[in-house]
């Protein structure tokens, strides 16, 4: 029987302080209570949200692979999680690093919500028709990479911040378009602001994007039955894939990197991409695998199905990729 967290002995979820990640935090709160039978009067008392200000929201920088990349907006809030400060955490799965500090483990994945990235503009424009020369403000080197293997003929302009941050600096006329995550608009119920949803064989997204990843301490073992009331498996399996995917090509944010994996009945399949950061080579792998047995079992077939693209976009590399691939790691 899952122990149910009381005001007394609270399981303290820890959160980046930008209204996005706060959003996100009281989606998991609002599925932990109802999981665990928490009325809504007990639910702030019982799960109790504490934020984070990290790295990445201060540091500025064009670039976040410059300032030591994705871990950036983990830290301050894994701190807090091995300090015994906080129980869990809530990310978003696309800002988790390869590689998780020693303690820590993702314990638990909602069900995702749309992956697709969103192409904003003032008035609606869709990407298709941005005219020549028209000003698109990113600084993913993944999306820059994309834009410019679809639309040579955009020119590009560095464009960090949270969404908020972002919309005000479309608004002020820094650049024509932006691109945001959908998921993230939705989660914060955006709904006026004018995008084109980008179909993912149009623009092949983050791995992990539109996941929520739930992570705790090793050894937590009330933490971790808590949160495995609200795991969803097909999420998990697709999940598991695409971060083997990361991890075999040692991802980071210096090298453009996508991938996107899909669940329908028992076939899982994977996408991956690499790119060169002008867009000007690019190489695209897509497997898929039968998953037969029980949860280890297809959970070990996702993380094969990870890895085997991974070294299928290794061998289909150029020189100029497998250089990147082999010094600097994807993203």
């Amino acid at each position: 029987m899952v122990q149910a967290p009381t005001p007394d002995a609270p399981l303290r979820i820890a959160s980046r302080q930008s209204p996005l990640a706060v959003a996100q935090a009281k989606l998991v709160q609002d599925l932990l209570a109802d999981a665990l039978g928490i009325l809504n009067a007990e639910k702030d008392a019982c799960l109790p949200i504490l934020t984070y200000v990290t790295t990445g929201d201060k540091v500025m920088s064009p670039s976040l692979a410059d300032e030591g990349g994705k871990g950036l907006f983990t830290k301050e809030v894994e701190d807090a999680l091995l300090s015994g400060a906080a129980d869990i955490a809530v990310h978003s799965m696309k800002d988790m690093p390869a590689s998780l500090p020693d303690g820590l483990t993702i314990v638990s994945v909602p069900p995702r919500a749309a992956p697709n990235d969103a192409f904003v503009t003032m008035d609606g424009t869709p990407l298709a028709q941005l005219p020549k020369g028209a000003v698109v403000g990113s600084s993913s080197t993944r999306r820059r990479a994309q834009l410019a293997r679809l639309r040579p003929d955009l020119r590009l302009a560095p464009m960090r911040g949270n969404v908020g941050t972002r919309l005000k600096k479309l608004a002020a006329g820094e650049a024509d378009g932006t691109f945001l995550a959908e998921a993230g608009l939705r989660r914060l119920e955006n709904t006026d602001v004018r995008r084109e949803v980008l179909g993912i064989s149009t623009m092949l997204p983050a791995i992990g994007q539109g996941t929520l990843c739930i992570e705790a301490r090793t050894d937590d073992m009330i933490a971790r039955a808590a949160c495995a009331l609200i795991n969803c498996q097909e999420t998990a399996l697709r999940n598991t894939a695409e971060r083997a995917l990361l991890e075999d090509l040692d991802g980071n944010c210096r090298t453009p990197m996508a991938g996107h994996a899909t669940l329908s009945g028992q076939t899982l399949s994977l996408q991956g991409e690499i790119l060169t950061p002008d867009g000007q080579k690019a190489v695209t792998t897509q497997k898929t695998v039968t998953l037969n047995g029980d949860g280890p079992a297809q959970t070990a077939a996702a993380n094969t199905l990870g890895r085997d693209v991974a070294d299928a976009l290794r061998r289909s590399a150029g020189p100029d990729l497998a250089h990147m691939l082999a010094s600097e790691g994807g993203c």
